[in-house]
């Protein structure tokens, strides 16, 4: 393949139709992320987005690129990655890297099964999924045994202790959303967690999603409530039939029900209502994730060095921070580091003077 890097503005017509002709053709590539659509978004709040585009216009792969290095769009924030290439054609990262100009190309999430990928990866992670298949007793007759009881505790509990328990599947409320990325940013700020937030591009862009409504591909804001209590609320993509949990939030004030439990079963009782099969959870070792999970695929982490030099050097800086996550001042460090980063992306870092 001949490769080219390309402004995601400059893509024909004819680019894009190709590109959405190439998912429907390949199911490793239906999450929403991959939808040209996600590309554009994210484009159109950073104005940064380019396109490595092969010579025969048969795979497309967004990306962003910062001092040579390239990350696939909007790292580490969306969940799945990778090249949108029609299913048995092999991609060769290192000549996409090598011609194009790069000096790397670093991934988080790439789906596996992207081929060419192998000698490039260094860890492989499991992301959970829910099939919503048949609707909650579809679910429940599915799921293992720890994600029934939990399920079933949780709908026997909320029986006894709320009154009228309702589903909206899809508000158009941006106080609502609001509400949630606030409610988030506490949650990171308690866990010392890296806040996606923090940086006022990210919240514009969450907004844009919320109203984008293309060729399938939307955002959805969901929220439970019992009366008019909210008691938890999701901010997730949708392309065709499944949906993507991104941003789940709930009420410490009603965490005595497991709030955010009932907001999953509600979406999954509601799933095929809406035409969704399939809920993807994303990586992560959460507990909910583990116990409601029917199903997880494998996603990959690594980066591709245009040299030797540059992979060696990847891997004992690898090594070190690997060895730094394994001590007991990582819990710490991670706190300040992310804290640091929060303050920067807010203007409020330290000034010189």
């Amino acid at each position: 393949m001949t490769w080219g890097l390309i402004d995601f503005a400059a893509l024909s017509a004819a680019d894009l139709d190709g590109w959405r002709r190439v998912r429907e053709s390949n199911r490793s590539l239906d999450s929403p992320f991959f939808h040209p659509a996600f590309a554009g978004a994210v484009h159109s709040v950073f104005g940064n987005v380019m396109v490595a585009v092969d010579r025969d216009r048969q795979v497309w792969f967004p990306l962003q690129v910062r001092r040579r290095v390239a990350r696939p769009v909007l790292t580490p924030g969306a969940d799945f990655q990778g090249p949108i290439a029609p299913v048995g054609v092999r991609v060769d990262p290192l000549e996409l890297v090598r011609e194009t100009g790069l000096g790397a190309l670093r991934f988080k999430f790439l789906y596996e099964g992207g081929e060419g990928f192998d000698p490039w990866i260094e860890e492989r992670k499991p992301s959970p999924l829910i099939d919503t298949t048949g609707g909650l007793e579809g679910y429940l007759a599915r799921v293992g045994k720890q994600g029934r009881h939990k399920m079933k505790r949780v709908a026997n509990k909320a029986a006894r202790e709320l009154d009228d328990v309702h589903l909206v599947w899809n508000s158009n409320d941006a106080d609502l959303l609001d509400e949630l990325i606030d409610i988030k940013r506490a949650q990171y700020e308690s866990t010392g967690a890296y806040d996606f937030f923090a940086r006022a591009q990210n919240r514009e862009l969450v907004h844009r999603l919320a109203e984008t409504r293309v060729n399938g591909f939307e955002g959805v804001l969901s929220a439970v409530y019992a009366n008019e209590t909210l008691l938890a609320a999701h901010f997730g993509l949708r392309d065709g039939d499944v949906l993507h949990w991104w941003f789940p939030v709930f009420s410490r004030d009603c965490s005595q029900v497991s709030p955010g439990w009932i907001l999953l079963r509600e979406l999954i009782a509601a799933a095929p209502v809406h035409g969704v099969s399939r809920i993807d959870l994303g990586v992560g070792d959460e507990d909910y994730k583990l116990r409601s999970m029917t199903d997880s695929v494998v996603v990959c982490d690594g980066e591709v060095t245009a040299t030797a030099l540059r992979k060696q050097l990847r891997l004992v800086r690898r090594s070190a921070v690997g060895q730094v996550k394994s001590s007991s001042l990582w819990p710490g460090l991670r706190s300040t580091k992310n804290r640091a980063i929060r303050l920067v992306h807010e203007g409020a870092g330290p000034r010189g003077g």
